[in-house]
């Protein structure tokens, strides 16, 4: 598994597509950060960016690098390896591979141009993020032997936790308004894991008049101290369930 890994983590650095992407984070970054004067609200410019940008890269490209790797994979298959190791190392490669890139992308302006305390909560923040995307990319790509509808599931599920369930969301309240749903819209908020990524860095961050309806309830239901270890677990969760589901599929498919 670790050798596997670390072959797909030097054959990705090579990549011009996470290069440009480590290049653009960084540009992003260094203007951002350097330009204003303000950690916490540099931070909260940044946050959206990343919010959009990394989970994009890493559900799109680690779902076109799966289907591209098929024969590789096939021929891994075909060698006295347990499949498990064979997808986990496959994971092991993409995550820290984008990873890496996100961690000099941000992670070096953030050092230069930021403290620790506002910027580390961005950096947690789009670690988890890359872990969770990369995860569902393994899932999408493993769910069809079609190149085009696996893409097109990866790019459904990004448009999906960006943009469709807030919608949802905001339906809902409009909607039970005059119900008492505080807790059950603290659940839903972390239900999406892009959604709670944004919570935990406001919430580390203390900025409390733009949390927001469903982060003004988290943190009034879990508290600042409490609330920051929910959001890293379930994120957590939201990293490994997809995976999981992946890996059960990899070793009941018919290669």
């Amino acid at each position: 598994m670790h050798k596997i890994a670390k072959f797909i983590f030097f054959d990705i650095l090579k990549n011009k597509i996470v290069m440009v992407y480590t290049l653009f984070l960084f540009v992003i970054s260094w203007a951002i950060l350097g330009l204003e004067s303000n950690p916490s609200k540099a931070t909260l410019n940044l946050l959206n960016i990343v919010l959009l940008v990394v989970p994009l890269l890493s559900i799109v490209f680690s779902t076109i690098y799966v289907y591209n790797s098929s024969q590789f994979i096939e021929l891994l298959s075909s060698q006295p390896i347990p499949r498990n190791r064979i997808w986990s190392g496959i994971f092991l490669g993409l995550s820290f591979s984008q990873i890496l890139a996100f961690l000099v992308g941000c992670g070096l302006p953030i050092l230069l141009y930021s403290s620790i305390e506002t910027g580390f909560s961005l950096i947690i923040a789009g670690v988890l993020l890359t872990l969770v995307f990369v995860s569902f990319a393994m899932l999408a790509s493993i769910s069809s032997k079609d190149r085009a509808k696996g893409i097109g599931i990866a790019i459904f599920v990004w448009i999906f936790f960006n943009i469709i369930y807030d919608g949802i969301l905001l339906i809902l309240m409009f909607q039970f308004e005059d119900y008492p749903i505080e807790k059950i819209m603290a659940v839903l908020s972390a239900l999406n894991p892009v959604g709670l990524s944004r919570i935990f860095v406001q919430l580390q961050l203390d900025v409390s008049a733009m949390l927001g309806y469903s982060g003004a309830i988290f943190k009034e239901i879990f508290g600042t101290g409490k609330g920051l270890g929910i959001s890293i677990i379930i994120l957590l969760l939201w990293s490994a369930v997809p995976f999981l589901i992946s890996l059960i599929k990899f070793n009941k498919k018919d290669l």
